[in-house]
């Protein structure tokens, strides 16, 4: 397997401003990589390595009983307000309770457009309207504002995306949208949440059927921590296996001591993980992405652990564990992975489950991307290729439709 190159000692001078009382300089130790095989050069993660090290110092700020590291990372990543494009009509409304923001181009088109649903990304814990203002070339683009964890559990989330959107697909003559040119469309969790919402309204009569999917580097099951893309990518800024866990469990409610437990999958008993090897199984990935892998043991099944996150095993927070009725009746799907995250086998493991129930399906594996690529694709000097390419290749699938 593609193991990245170790480059180590990032200050984390922001700590200045934040704790004048701190004396010295702390270390941070996070590590980079290079993006290109055979390349000279070893570019560091500029885009989202500033977010391993937020997490970090919130985690530092959370033992100090500060403020949590949710709160302290959201706050200081929501500092980062991407500017706003003049040839888009941007509307700030509700609803109902969901506040939502409503992109439209100002240019006139010969009919109704493509409407897009975009949930945004952030471990459900960080993000926003403004961290994800992702504009450039779209049609309509509906996001909403979903509440965040730690201060709303689960599925608060989800059910503010599936009014917002469901809001929308009632109103879409309100936005000159086509009814059969629906999208939905997410990054990180928020991938998984634009394919909860399609799961949800296969079962919803009397809604616009969704023309499509857009899922990039999507979180989509909350059972096995410890797959190839987690082993390889445990060094890879912004998210590994702790931080994926962190998310999930503070999204339940679940105290932070069982993050370990989680992650060694002690929430998982032996008949449960029997049944869910049909779909969880290592035979269901690429040869080239198990390379070298060592599976480890399983932690001791423990039922205390179980009940706390039992959740999990529902599609509506892993819809890779959807049944097979619903998946087989999913929209066109555009998936995106790549090959420096740690979520990787996770959408690899779902783009198994569509081809094999017939969904049609457009695959872009970046081999030189990392999770959260798709925000460095307009930050100047720390921007990279990746992202602007990816983008490019949503907005071409899109505008096919």
């Amino acid at each position: 397997s593609q193991t990245p190159p170790l480059i180590i000692r990032v200050t984390v001078e922001s700590f200045y401003l934040v704790l004048p009382m701190c004396k010295g300089v702390i270390h941070a130790h996070t590590l980079t990589h290079s993006l290109h095989q055979g390349s000279n050069t070893s570019p560091l993660v500029k885009g989202d390595g500033h977010l391993f090290l937020l997490s970090l110092q919130g985690l530092i700020f959370e033992k100090m009983g500060l403020c949590s590291m949710a709160k302290f990372t959201r706050f200081m990543h929501d500092l980062n307000v991407r500017r706003q494009d003049p040839a888009l009509h941007i509307t700030n409304t509700c609803f109902g309770p969901v506040p939502v923001r409503v992109y439209q181009p100002k240019a006139r088109a010969p009919g109704p457009r493509c409407g897009i649903i975009f949930c945004h990304g952030g471990g459900i814990v960080l993000g926003s309207l403004e961290t994800h203002d992702l504009t450039n070339g779209w049609p309509s683009l509906l996001v909403s504002r979903y509440r965040l964890s730690p201060e709303h559990k689960c599925p608060t989330g989800l059910e503010d995306c599936l009014r917002a959107s469901e809001h929308f697909l009632k109103t879409l003559k309100d936005y000159d949208v086509d009814p059969a040119r629906l999208v939905a469309m997410g990054d990180s969790v928020g991938g998984s949440l634009a394919t909860a919402i399609c799961q949800d309204f296969v079962c919803r009569p009397g809604l616009p059927r969704l023309r499509a999917q857009v899922l990039i580097y999507p979180f989509l099951q909350g059972v096995d921590f410890q797959l190839p893309s987690f082993q390889q990518n445990q060094s890879v800024p912004p998210l590994n296996q702790f931080l994926t866990v962190y998310c999930v469990t503070t999204y339940l409610g679940v105290d932070s001591t069982l993050i370990e437990a989680v992650s060694k999958g002690a929430h998982v008993s032996p008949e449960m993980r029997t049944k869910l090897r049909r779909w969880l199984g290592m035979d269901n990935l690429p040869e080239k992405f198990t390379k070298g892998y060592r599976p480890p043991r399983p932690a001791p099944f423990r039922e205390d652990v179980y009940q706390v996150v039992k959740q999990v095993f529902a599609s509506t927070i892993s819809p890779l564990l959807a049944e097979d009725d619903i998946i087989s009746q999913l929209p066109e799907t555009c998936l995106i992975s790549c090959q420096f995250d740690s979520l990787r086998d996770d959408g690899l493991l779902y783009k198994k489950r569509l081809e094999d129930h017939g969904v049609p399906l457009t695959w872009h594996h970046m081999e030189d991307g990392f999770h959260g690529v798709i925000n460095t694709f307009d930050i100047g000097l720390a921007s990279l290729p990746c992202g602007k390419r990816i983008l490019d290749l949503v907005v071409g699938f899109v505008k096919g439709l």
